[in-house]
């Protein structure tokens, strides 16, 4: 089902109403039309009867009221015609009538006009002559002056009709616009952003939205910084246990070893091949002790590489790199720009953690056989990590829901980078990564 916006809905029930508006007006004023034009012929007609009663019973000339019918001849709405009952017609010279106006069309004429109205009356004159006086209304020129005063009636209604198109239109352009504005604003902070406040509006109702909404973006900004400085103390704690444990394992643990297997040859030296129990026990021991040393080395590895902090973080990444393809088969395509070196040791940290969590998710879920990384830092003097594969890829939202992207995420969030991800089934997946120094 298509949702109609809210400008085209406002608009449809306004032009709905207006319509219905036009047809009751229309209605109604046909109505009073036709009602003041048969009360107007109505009010004529008896008004011509009695005066036309009232001169024929003054004692004058047959010449003077005849003139004084032809007077009334020229009254409007109204023909009139005197005869004697043999049928002879009384007239006088017709003088030219005053122009009538306007003719309506006939549709209209023939919804207001109605039934025609006519009267015969017998009348005896002074002089003891009967006459029959016939008066027939004619409507047209009333028919017209209501025409004239319907167009005008029609015309103003319009206009009317147009201004308040144009208000309302005016209005809620105002209301989109700032509508439109509160959108954007909730993009922005839907995306992280909580820096921009919401402006001042021309309407109190706009203005109390964008105070509160201004308010609840303040108070997320804070969180935000609470947050990111809780993440970036969490780990600060964390990158300086891992080191802890690492250079316990290297001191104590790997050194322990060392002395084992340093005993055990000994000890098989002394022994000179004589027991052969002997040799496959320090065999076995000096066996174990390898493997241990091996198992103590990837745990460095994990918890804090040394060479991080000997030798900078692109040696640091070559060998992980290393680690990861000897341990796994995936071909790992990696280039990396020189003035990596100069990053701070907090941000070298999290990059580094960035791309092993990165490895660990192509090995874990992407079912991959390649991997690019690129490490670069453009003109902008942004450093730019992007990460791609060629695995089965999944769905965005799929996506949100790993912790392995949600901690790197995390990791750029508290550096105030951007973290993008573009991926879709059978597509493999991008992770592109920008932080500004």
């Amino acid at each position: 089902m298509t949702v109609k916006t809210l400008r085209y809905q406002i608009n449809t029930r306004i032009l709905l109403l207006s319509v219905c508006v036009f047809a009751v007006g229309a209605v109604m004023t046909l109505w009073h039309a036709k009602r003041a034009v048969e009360q107007e012929m109505q009010s004529s007609i008896h008004l011509a009867t009695q005066l036309i009663t009232f001169e024929l019973s003054q004692n004058h000339a047959r010449t003077q009221w005849l003139a004084q019918l032809n007077a009334l001849k020229e009254t409007r709405h109204l023909h009139i015609q005197l005869k004697e009952p043999s049928g002879n017609i009384l007239t006088v010279p017709i003088k030219q009538s005053s122009p009538t106006l306007e003719t309506p069309p006939r549709w209209f004429v023939n919804l207001v006009a109605g039934q025609s109205v006519e009267i015969e009356r017998t009348l005896i004159t002074t002089d003891g002559n009967a006459l029959i006086m016939l008066i027939k209304a004619n409507p047209l020129n009333e028919i017209s002056e209501v025409w004239d005063e319907s167009l005008a009636f029609f015309g103003l209604l319009c206009l009317l009709i147009v201004l308040i198109f144009i208000t309302i239109h005016v209005i809620l352009s105002r209301v989109l616009k700032a509508i439109s504005i509160i959108v954007q604003s909730l993009a922005r902070v839907d995306q992280g952003n909580y820096q921009s406040q919401l402006p001042h509006f021309w309407s109190e109702d706009m203005n109390q939205i964008a105070r509160a909404m201004n308010h609840l973006i303040a108070k997320l900004n804070a969180s935000q910084q609470e947050n990111r400085a809780l993440t970036q103390h969490t780990l600060a704690i964390q990158e300086e246990e891992r080191q802890r444990l690492a250079q316990e394992l290297h001191d104590e643990l790997g050194q322990s070893l060392t002395a084992i297997k340093v005993i055990t040859v000994t000890v098989a030296k002394l022994d000179n091949n004589a027991n052969t129990r002997i040799k496959q026990s320090t065999d076995q021991v000096v066996f174990i002790c390898d493997h241990l040393m091996d198992v103590v080395r990837s745990m460095m590895q994990q918890l804090h590489p040394l060479v991080l902090t000997e030798l900078g973080l692109k040696a640091a990444l070559e060998d992980l790199i290393a680690h990861w393809q000897k341990r796994h088969d995936l071909h790992i395509l990696f280039s990396c720009h020189d003035d990596i070196t100069q990053l701070p040791e907090t941000m070298c940290i999290h990059i580094f953690r960035m791309v092993q969590e990165g490895l660990t998710n192509v090995v874990r879920h992407a079912n991959a056989s390649s991997v690019t990384i690129d490490l670069s830092i453009d003109e902008n003097q942004q450093v730019r990590l992007v990460m791609s594969d060629n695995g089965q890829g999944c769905d965005v939202e799929h996506v949100q829901k790993g912790f392995g992207l949600l901690s790197m995420r995390e990791r750029v969030r508290s550096l105030q980078g951007d973290f993008h991800i573009q991926t879709q089934p059978q597509q493999g997946m991008t992770i592109n990564i920008n932080i500004t120094l």
